[in-house]
Protein backbone atom coordinates (compact mmCIF):
# COMPACT_ATOMS: atom_id res chain seq x y z
CA UNK A 1 0.00 0.00 0.00
CA UNK A 2 1.44 3.37 -1.03
CA UNK A 3 0.56 6.78 0.32
CA UNK A 4 -1.71 7.56 -2.62
CA UNK A 5 -3.58 4.32 -1.89
CA UNK A 6 -4.05 5.48 1.71
CA UNK A 7 -5.59 8.67 0.35
CA UNK A 8 -7.76 6.68 -2.06
CA UNK A 9 -9.20 4.54 0.72
CA UNK A 10 -9.79 7.59 2.91
CA UNK A 11 -11.63 9.45 0.17
CA UNK A 12 -13.77 6.37 -0.34
CA UNK A 13 -14.57 5.80 3.33
CA UNK A 14 -15.30 9.49 3.84
CA UNK A 15 -17.87 9.22 1.01
CA UNK A 16 -16.22 11.91 -1.11
CA UNK A 17 -15.88 9.88 -4.29
CA UNK A 18 -18.96 7.73 -3.66
CA UNK A 19 -21.61 10.01 -2.12
CA UNK A 20 -24.64 8.00 -1.05
CA UNK A 21 -26.48 10.58 1.06
CA UNK A 22 -29.41 12.74 -0.02
CA UNK A 23 -29.95 14.62 3.27
CA UNK A 24 -27.39 16.89 4.98
CA UNK A 25 -28.14 15.46 8.40
CA UNK A 26 -27.34 11.94 7.15
CA UNK A 27 -23.83 13.07 6.18
CA UNK A 28 -23.23 14.48 9.66
CA UNK A 29 -24.73 11.36 11.25
CA UNK A 30 -22.28 9.19 9.30
CA UNK A 31 -19.26 11.42 10.02
CA UNK A 32 -20.38 11.97 13.66
CA UNK A 33 -18.65 15.37 13.88
CA UNK A 34 -17.35 17.65 11.12
CA UNK A 35 -15.06 20.63 11.67
CA UNK A 36 -17.06 23.80 11.01
CA UNK A 37 -15.34 27.01 12.08
CA UNK A 38 -15.28 28.24 8.46
CA UNK A 39 -19.03 28.16 7.91
CA UNK A 40 -19.14 28.37 4.10
CA UNK A 41 -16.41 25.74 3.78
CA UNK A 42 -18.15 23.47 6.28
CA UNK A 43 -21.37 23.53 4.28
CA UNK A 44 -19.45 22.54 1.15
CA UNK A 45 -17.80 19.72 3.12
CA UNK A 46 -21.29 18.32 3.70
CA UNK A 47 -22.31 18.99 0.11
CA UNK A 48 -19.30 17.08 -1.26
CA UNK A 49 -20.60 13.96 0.44
CA UNK A 50 -24.16 14.26 -0.94
CA UNK A 51 -25.88 13.47 -4.18
CA UNK A 52 -27.17 16.59 -5.98
CA UNK A 53 -26.35 18.81 -3.03
CA UNK A 54 -27.61 22.37 -2.70
CA UNK A 55 -26.21 24.87 -0.23
CA UNK A 56 -29.70 26.04 0.71
CA UNK A 57 -30.72 22.52 1.73
CA UNK A 58 -27.83 22.46 4.19
CA UNK A 59 -28.68 25.95 5.46
CA UNK A 60 -32.29 24.82 5.97
CA UNK A 61 -31.20 21.74 7.94
CA UNK A 62 -29.11 23.96 10.22
CA UNK A 63 -31.89 26.51 10.68
CA UNK A 64 -34.36 23.72 11.49
CA UNK A 65 -32.05 22.30 14.17
CA UNK A 66 -31.45 19.04 12.32
CA UNK A 67 -27.74 19.89 12.42
CA UNK A 68 -26.18 21.73 15.36
CA UNK A 69 -22.93 23.68 15.52
CA UNK A 70 -20.90 23.86 18.70
CA UNK A 71 -17.42 23.37 20.15
CA UNK A 72 -16.52 19.68 20.29
CA UNK A 73 -13.44 17.46 20.36
CA UNK A 74 -10.50 19.82 19.98
CA UNK A 75 -11.65 23.31 21.00
CA UNK A 76 -13.09 24.35 17.66
CA UNK A 77 -16.49 24.46 15.96
CA UNK A 78 -18.03 21.23 14.70
CA UNK A 79 -21.28 20.18 13.07
CA UNK A 80 -23.04 17.42 15.01
CA UNK A 81 -26.53 15.94 15.29
CA UNK A 82 -28.82 16.59 18.27
CA UNK A 83 -28.74 12.91 19.27
CA UNK A 84 -24.94 12.90 19.42
CA UNK A 85 -24.12 16.27 20.94
CA UNK A 86 -24.55 15.39 24.62
CA UNK A 87 -22.48 12.21 24.80
CA UNK A 88 -19.75 13.84 22.73
CA UNK A 89 -19.66 16.90 25.00
CA UNK A 90 -19.65 14.75 28.12
CA UNK A 91 -16.70 12.80 26.72
CA UNK A 92 -14.59 15.64 25.31
CA UNK A 93 -15.42 18.74 27.40
CA UNK A 94 -13.06 17.80 30.28
CA UNK A 95 -10.15 17.68 27.84
CA UNK A 96 -11.13 21.03 26.33
CA UNK A 97 -11.39 22.56 29.80
CA UNK A 98 -7.84 21.36 30.48
CA UNK A 99 -6.66 23.03 27.26
CA UNK A 100 -8.59 26.23 28.08
CA UNK A 101 -7.58 26.36 31.76
CA UNK A 102 -4.78 28.86 31.19
CA UNK A 103 -7.18 31.16 29.34
CA UNK A 104 -9.74 30.91 32.14
CA UNK A 105 -7.06 31.95 34.64
CA UNK A 106 -5.51 34.66 32.45
CA UNK A 107 -8.81 36.45 31.93
CA UNK A 108 -10.05 36.05 35.50
CA UNK A 109 -12.79 33.50 34.97
CA UNK A 110 -13.90 31.19 37.78
CA UNK A 111 -16.59 28.53 38.13
CA UNK A 112 -18.66 31.16 39.94
CA UNK A 113 -18.41 33.64 37.09
CA UNK A 114 -19.22 30.97 34.52
CA UNK A 115 -22.25 29.88 36.56
CA UNK A 116 -23.45 33.49 36.49
CA UNK A 117 -23.14 33.85 32.72
CA UNK A 118 -24.64 30.39 32.14
CA UNK A 119 -27.67 31.28 34.26
CA UNK A 120 -28.05 34.61 32.47
CA UNK A 121 -28.04 32.88 29.08
CA UNK A 122 -30.44 30.15 30.22
CA UNK A 123 -32.92 32.72 31.50
CA UNK A 124 -32.72 34.91 28.39
CA UNK A 125 -33.25 31.97 26.03
CA UNK A 126 -36.17 30.36 27.90
CA UNK A 127 -39.28 29.69 25.84
CA UNK A 128 -37.48 28.58 22.67
CA UNK A 129 -35.96 32.01 22.16
CA UNK A 130 -32.88 32.46 20.02
CA UNK A 131 -30.50 35.41 20.22
CA UNK A 132 -27.91 36.58 17.71
CA UNK A 133 -24.33 37.15 18.82
CA UNK A 134 -24.83 40.96 18.93
CA UNK A 135 -27.98 40.43 21.03
CA UNK A 136 -26.09 38.20 23.46
CA UNK A 137 -23.32 40.77 23.70
CA UNK A 138 -25.88 43.47 24.49
CA UNK A 139 -27.41 41.17 27.12
CA UNK A 140 -24.03 40.92 28.87
CA UNK A 141 -23.48 44.67 28.71
CA UNK A 142 -26.89 45.38 30.27
CA UNK A 143 -26.07 42.91 33.02
CA UNK A 144 -22.76 44.59 33.82
CA UNK A 145 -20.58 41.78 32.48
CA UNK A 146 -17.45 43.26 30.93
CA UNK A 147 -16.41 41.53 27.70
CA UNK A 148 -14.01 41.97 24.85
CA UNK A 149 -13.81 39.68 21.82
CA UNK A 150 -11.71 37.06 23.60
CA UNK A 151 -13.71 37.09 26.84
CA UNK A 152 -16.97 36.92 24.91
CA UNK A 153 -15.73 33.88 23.00
CA UNK A 154 -14.59 32.14 26.18
CA UNK A 155 -17.93 32.74 27.92
CA UNK A 156 -19.91 31.35 24.99
CA UNK A 157 -17.63 28.36 24.54
CA UNK A 158 -17.91 27.52 28.22
CA UNK A 159 -21.71 27.68 28.00
CA UNK A 160 -21.56 25.28 25.05
CA UNK A 161 -19.24 22.89 26.88
CA UNK A 162 -21.51 23.04 29.94
CA UNK A 163 -24.41 21.96 27.69
CA UNK A 164 -26.34 25.20 28.21
CA UNK A 165 -26.36 26.59 24.65
CA UNK A 166 -25.72 25.55 21.06
CA UNK A 167 -26.26 27.11 17.66
CA UNK A 168 -29.70 28.34 16.68
CA UNK A 169 -31.11 29.38 13.33
CA UNK A 170 -29.37 32.16 11.49
CA UNK A 171 -30.93 35.59 12.01
CA UNK A 172 -30.27 37.30 8.70
CA UNK A 173 -26.54 36.87 8.29
CA UNK A 174 -25.96 36.61 12.04
CA UNK A 175 -25.31 33.38 13.90
CA UNK A 176 -27.56 32.80 16.88
CA UNK A 177 -27.67 30.76 20.08
CA UNK A 178 -30.43 28.60 21.51
CA UNK A 179 -30.85 26.50 24.62
CA UNK A 180 -29.45 23.02 24.12
CA UNK A 181 -32.43 21.67 26.05
CA UNK A 182 -34.75 23.06 23.35
CA UNK A 183 -32.91 21.50 20.42
CA UNK A 184 -31.42 18.36 21.95
CA UNK A 185 -33.57 16.93 24.74
CA UNK A 186 -31.79 14.83 27.36
CA UNK A 187 -30.87 11.30 26.32
CA UNK A 188 -29.59 8.26 28.25
CA UNK A 189 -26.03 8.87 29.39
CA UNK A 190 -23.15 6.70 28.24
CA UNK A 191 -20.35 5.56 30.49
CA UNK A 192 -16.91 6.94 29.69
CA UNK A 193 -15.84 3.66 28.11
CA UNK A 194 -19.07 3.33 26.15
CA UNK A 195 -18.53 6.80 24.70
CA UNK A 196 -14.89 6.02 23.86
CA UNK A 197 -15.99 2.86 22.07
CA UNK A 198 -18.76 4.62 20.15
CA UNK A 199 -16.45 7.41 19.02
CA UNK A 200 -13.68 4.99 18.01
CA UNK A 201 -16.09 2.93 15.92
CA UNK A 202 -17.39 6.05 14.19
CA UNK A 203 -13.89 7.40 13.54
CA UNK A 204 -12.20 4.32 12.10
CA UNK A 205 -15.22 3.30 10.01
CA UNK A 206 -15.43 6.72 8.38
CA UNK A 207 -11.78 7.86 8.35
CA UNK A 208 -9.79 4.64 8.02
CA UNK A 209 -7.07 3.82 7.22
CA UNK A 210 -5.88 5.65 10.32
CA UNK A 211 -3.61 5.11 13.31
CA UNK A 212 -4.42 5.42 16.99
CA UNK A 213 -2.36 8.64 16.99
CA UNK A 214 -4.54 10.01 14.18
CA UNK A 215 -7.60 9.19 16.29
CA UNK A 216 -6.17 10.86 19.39
CA UNK A 217 -5.20 13.96 17.43
CA UNK A 218 -8.63 14.26 15.76
CA UNK A 219 -10.66 13.61 18.91
CA UNK A 220 -8.52 15.54 21.38
CA UNK A 221 -8.45 12.47 23.63
CA UNK A 222 -5.37 11.24 25.43
CA UNK A 223 -3.50 8.46 23.66
CA UNK A 224 -4.53 6.19 26.54
CA UNK A 225 -8.25 6.84 26.05
CA UNK A 226 -7.89 6.62 22.28
CA UNK A 227 -6.22 3.24 22.74
CA UNK A 228 -9.05 1.99 24.94
CA UNK A 229 -11.61 3.00 22.33
CA UNK A 230 -9.64 1.32 19.55
CA UNK A 231 -9.10 -1.85 21.57
CA UNK A 232 -12.87 -2.18 22.00
CA UNK A 233 -13.59 -2.00 18.25
CA UNK A 234 -10.63 -3.92 16.81
CA UNK A 235 -12.81 -6.90 15.93
CA UNK A 236 -14.79 -4.68 13.53
CA UNK A 237 -11.61 -3.58 11.73
CA UNK A 238 -8.65 -4.95 9.80
CA UNK A 239 -5.14 -3.56 10.03
CA UNK A 240 -2.01 -3.20 7.97
CA UNK A 241 1.47 -2.15 9.09
CA UNK A 242 3.14 0.42 6.82
CA UNK A 243 6.56 1.86 7.64
CA UNK A 244 6.21 0.65 11.21
CA UNK A 245 2.77 2.24 11.73
CA UNK A 246 -0.42 0.22 12.21
CA UNK A 247 -3.36 1.50 10.17
CA UNK A 248 -6.90 0.40 11.00
CA UNK A 249 -9.46 0.04 8.22
CA UNK A 250 -13.18 -0.84 8.13
CA UNK A 251 -13.67 -4.57 7.73
CA UNK A 252 -16.03 -4.38 4.74
CA UNK A 253 -16.00 -6.50 1.55
CA UNK A 254 -14.68 -3.72 -0.69
CA UNK A 255 -12.59 -1.76 1.85
CA UNK A 256 -9.28 -2.94 0.43
CA UNK A 257 -10.19 -2.82 -3.25
CA UNK A 258 -8.44 -0.16 -5.38
CA UNK A 259 -10.64 2.89 -5.81
CA UNK A 260 -11.00 4.94 -8.97
CA UNK A 261 -8.98 8.13 -9.27
CA UNK A 262 -11.01 11.25 -8.83
CA UNK A 263 -10.77 15.03 -8.87
CA UNK A 264 -12.32 17.39 -6.30
CA UNK A 265 -12.30 20.92 -4.98
CA UNK A 266 -12.08 20.36 -1.22
CA UNK A 267 -12.96 23.13 1.23
CA UNK A 268 -10.63 24.47 3.88
CA UNK A 269 -10.64 22.36 7.05
CA UNK A 270 -12.19 19.37 5.31
CA UNK A 271 -12.16 16.14 7.29
CA UNK A 272 -9.98 14.62 4.56
CA UNK A 273 -7.18 16.71 6.08
CA UNK A 274 -8.23 17.45 9.67
CA UNK A 275 -8.92 13.79 10.52
CA UNK A 276 -5.24 12.84 10.54
CA UNK A 277 -2.15 13.79 12.49
CA UNK A 278 0.08 12.67 9.63
CA UNK A 279 -1.28 14.30 6.46
CA UNK A 280 1.56 13.33 4.14
CA UNK A 281 -0.59 10.75 2.30
CA UNK A 282 -2.78 13.59 1.02
CA UNK A 283 -0.03 15.45 -0.81
CA UNK A 284 1.51 14.60 -4.16
CA UNK A 285 5.18 14.00 -3.22
CA UNK A 286 6.51 16.54 -5.70
CA UNK A 287 4.42 19.30 -4.12
CA UNK A 288 5.22 18.87 -0.44
CA UNK A 289 6.90 22.28 -0.15
CA UNK A 290 4.14 24.16 -1.98
CA UNK A 291 1.36 22.46 -0.01
CA UNK A 292 2.33 24.07 3.32
CA UNK A 293 -0.44 23.69 5.91
CA UNK A 294 -2.92 21.57 3.98
CA UNK A 295 -5.64 22.06 6.58
CA UNK A 296 -6.14 25.79 6.13
CA UNK A 297 -6.54 26.25 2.38
CA UNK A 298 -9.18 24.95 -0.03
CA UNK A 299 -7.41 22.13 -1.85
CA UNK A 300 -7.39 20.82 -5.40
CA UNK A 301 -7.37 17.03 -5.38
CA UNK A 302 -6.37 15.14 -8.53
CA UNK A 303 -5.92 11.37 -8.45
CA UNK A 304 -6.63 11.54 -4.71
CA UNK A 305 -3.63 13.81 -4.10
CA UNK A 306 -3.35 17.52 -3.29
CA UNK A 307 -1.91 19.30 -6.34
CA UNK A 308 -2.90 22.92 -5.68
CA UNK A 309 -5.23 25.34 -3.92
CA UNK A 310 -8.26 27.29 -5.01
CA UNK A 311 -10.38 30.23 -3.94
CA UNK A 312 -13.78 31.60 -4.85
CA UNK A 313 -15.08 35.09 -5.55
CA UNK A 314 -18.83 35.45 -5.03
CA UNK A 315 -21.10 37.97 -6.71
CA UNK A 316 -24.88 38.11 -6.64
CA UNK A 317 -25.69 35.12 -8.82
CA UNK A 318 -22.31 33.82 -9.89
CA UNK A 319 -19.04 32.53 -8.55
CA UNK A 320 -15.54 32.75 -9.97
CA UNK A 321 -13.21 29.90 -9.08
CA UNK A 322 -9.48 30.63 -9.30
CA UNK A 323 -7.20 27.61 -9.41
CA UNK A 324 -3.61 27.69 -8.18
CA UNK A 325 -2.09 24.50 -9.55
CA UNK A 326 1.37 23.60 -8.31
CA UNK A 327 2.24 21.95 -11.64
CA UNK A 328 0.84 21.00 -15.01
CA UNK A 329 -2.16 18.73 -15.54
CA UNK A 330 -3.09 16.76 -18.66
CA UNK A 331 -6.20 17.18 -20.81
CA UNK A 332 -8.18 14.52 -18.97
CA UNK A 333 -7.38 16.10 -15.61
CA UNK A 334 -8.26 19.56 -16.98
CA UNK A 335 -11.70 18.28 -17.98
CA UNK A 336 -12.11 16.69 -14.55
CA UNK A 337 -11.28 20.02 -12.90
CA UNK A 338 -13.85 21.78 -15.07
CA UNK A 339 -16.42 19.21 -13.95
CA UNK A 340 -15.45 19.79 -10.30
CA UNK A 341 -15.93 23.54 -10.76
CA UNK A 342 -19.33 22.94 -12.34
CA UNK A 343 -20.35 20.74 -9.41
CA UNK A 344 -19.41 23.50 -6.97
CA UNK A 345 -21.34 26.16 -8.95
CA UNK A 346 -24.38 23.88 -9.01
CA UNK A 347 -24.12 23.50 -5.26
CA UNK A 348 -24.22 27.27 -4.72
CA UNK A 349 -26.94 28.26 -7.21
Amino acid sequence: MKDNHLASLRIYNQKINNPVFTKPEDVVKYMVAMQAQDYASAKWAIGLRMQNAKEQDIENAINQGKILRTHLLRPTWHFVLPQDIRWLLTLTAPRIHAINASFYKKFGFTDTSFNKTNELLAKALQGNKQLSRPQVLELFKRSGIATDDIKFTIILMRAELDQVICSGARIGKQFSYALLDDLAPASPALTHEEALTKLAAAYFNTRGPATVHDFANWSGLTITDAGIGLENVKEQLVNEVIDGKTYWIPDSPDALLPKKNTTFLLPAYDEFATSYKDRSALIAPEYVEQAGHVVFDPSIIVNNQLVGTWKRSLKKDEVTVDLNLFGRVNKTQTKALEAAEATYRKFLF
